[in-house]
This record gives structure tokens, C-alpha cells and sequence, in this order.
């Protein structure tokens, strides 16, 4: 059976911050309606490769190409109108503004508060159904539980309309019934909206449970790529990550 198409793939990407080179001659591909983890060590360089992806930080060599379109050069403006959309390791909520408004926030962004005024209150309360935040819709995201406002900006993400959802770290501060409704959140996401996600979690049972494919990054290399059962019998990755003392995830 051939290997589904794509939608998103980094060719020899290398990003380089002055002589420290960050992300290292990565390949990385992410097929269309699936979900792909990227797992590894702090500091191996996964927001890295998010910013490479994102446009917030340019490749020093090799290619981004997004729905068979080399966007290498294009502006992270560009890439979020083209479908690609993420979330932050570092909290981004707006404090001051409702749980609806911070969502709606995401969805003017995608279609225009002016003219598609009823669109975007309508992408907004679909949303809160959605992900589960209907009761906490009116709250300030100033008061929200870590928690909680890791859905809000998942959330907000979705209300741009992405065909590419990059996800940083959104199961830190879930408790474990959190966790898990997010895991088939996740799945749902794909199946019924046709999403393709790329996912890096510390939250290792998360994205075993999850992902399609795992890829494992290690000082800014690809260490290892597979299924989550090859991944989980990788001696390699176990030396380098999964089996490292003090590493959470693999204790939860």
C-alpha cells in the first residue's frame, strides 16, 4: 500500500542560531489527515523545527513545503492564510479577554470582523462546543487553570481554519482525565474535520496513543522515525530519551 501524500514536509531543513547549530539536516514529513508526534529530549529543537515550519525563524539550508508548494521563502503571514496554524509551549492568552472572545480573536483573524461578523461568532460557539469550554465561555483568561487555557488556545488555533495544526506541549498542565479526553479530541479532529497534526508532548503514553508516526529528535538530528510500537523498541531512543531517568512521561 503506498505512503499516503504529504501535506507537509522539511527537506534537509537546518536552522542555525550564529554557530550553534539548532535543527540539523532534518527531513520530516506529515501526512494529510493523520497525526504525527515529534518527541525528544529539552532542548533537542522542536519549537525549533516549529519555527521553521511557522516562518518564525528561517532555514540557513534545505526546504519547507506545504501541499506540494516550496513556501521555504514565504512569510509566517502567508503560511498561517495557507492553513497552517499552532499553538506555543510558552501560555499565549489574552488575559483580559473571555474564553469566547479569545477564540473569536482567532477566527477575525482568519475571515474579518467587518464583513464576516455573524461567520466568525458562528466559528466561535461551534468552537466552544467543540473542545468543551461552553461553561467556562464568559471567564477571563486571566483566571483559567493552566489546564483550561491550553484548550483555549487550541481552540483559537482551530478557529483560523487550518488544514495543518502544530501542536506544542498542549497536554502540560492536564491532569490525567484531561489528557485523555484531549487524546480523542485529537482524534476526532482528524476524522471529522479532516485535520493533519503535528504534535510534540512530553506526555510519551499521549502520543503513543495518538500518532500515526513518531518521529524522535536528539541535539537538533532525527534519531529515529516509525510507528509508535517501533519507537517504543528503539534501544536508541530508549538511551537517548524514553528511558531516561526523570524523564515524566514514561512514569505517568
Amino acid at each position: 500500500m503506498p505512503a499516503p501524500e504529504a501535506l507537509l514536509e522539511l527537506r534537509d531543513a537546518t536552522v542555525r542560531f550564529g554557530g550553534h547549530v539548532a535543527v540539523d539536516r532534518v527531513n520530516l514529513a506529515v501526512p494529510a489527515r493523520s497525526i504525527t508526534g515529534l518527541i525528544g529530549p529539552n532542548g533537542a529543537g522542536k519549537t525549533t523545527t516549529f519555527n521553521a515550519i511557522t516562518g518564525l525563524h528561517p532555514v540557513d539550508r534545505g526546504s519547507v513545503h506545504f501541499e506540494g508548494r516550496d513556501i521555504t521563502n514565504r512569510s509566517a503571514h502567508r503560511r498561517a492564510r495557507m492553513g497552517i496554524a499552532r499553538t506555543f509551549q510558552r501560555l499565549e492568552v489574552f488575559g483580559s479577554l473571555t474564553v469566547r472572545d479569545n477564540i473569536l480573536f482567532g477566527a477575525e483573524v482568519k475571515h474579518g470582523w467587518i464583513k464576516q461578523r455573524a461567520t466568525c461568532q458562528r466559528i466561535t460557539e461551534e468552537l466552544l462546543d467543540v473542545v468543551g469550554l461552553r461553561e467556562v465561555a464568559d471567564v477571563r483568561g486571566d483566571a483559567l487553570s493552566t489546564g483550561v487555557a491550553r484548550l483555549v488556545e487550541l481552540a483559537r488555533a482551530l478557529a483560523t481554519d487550518p488544514r495543518l495544526l502544530l501542536l506544542d506541549e498542549p497536554a502540560s498542565g492536564l491532569d490525567e482525565g484531561e489528557t485523555e479526553a484531549l487524546g480523542r479530541l485529537l482524534c476526532s479532529l482528524v476524522e471529522q474535520r479532516g485535520l493533519a497534526i503535528l504534535l510534540v508532548e512530553h506526555d510519551v503514553p499521549l502520543v503513543m496513543r495518538v500518532c500515526e508516526t513518531v518521529h524522535v529528535l536528539d541535539f537538533g538530528s532525527i534519531l529515529a522515525v516509525g510507528t509508535p510500537a517501533q519507537i517504543q523498541r528503539d534501544q536508541r531512543v530508549l538511551d537517548a530519551y524514553l528511558g531516561a531517568p526523570g524523564t515524566e512521561a514514561v512514569t505517568r
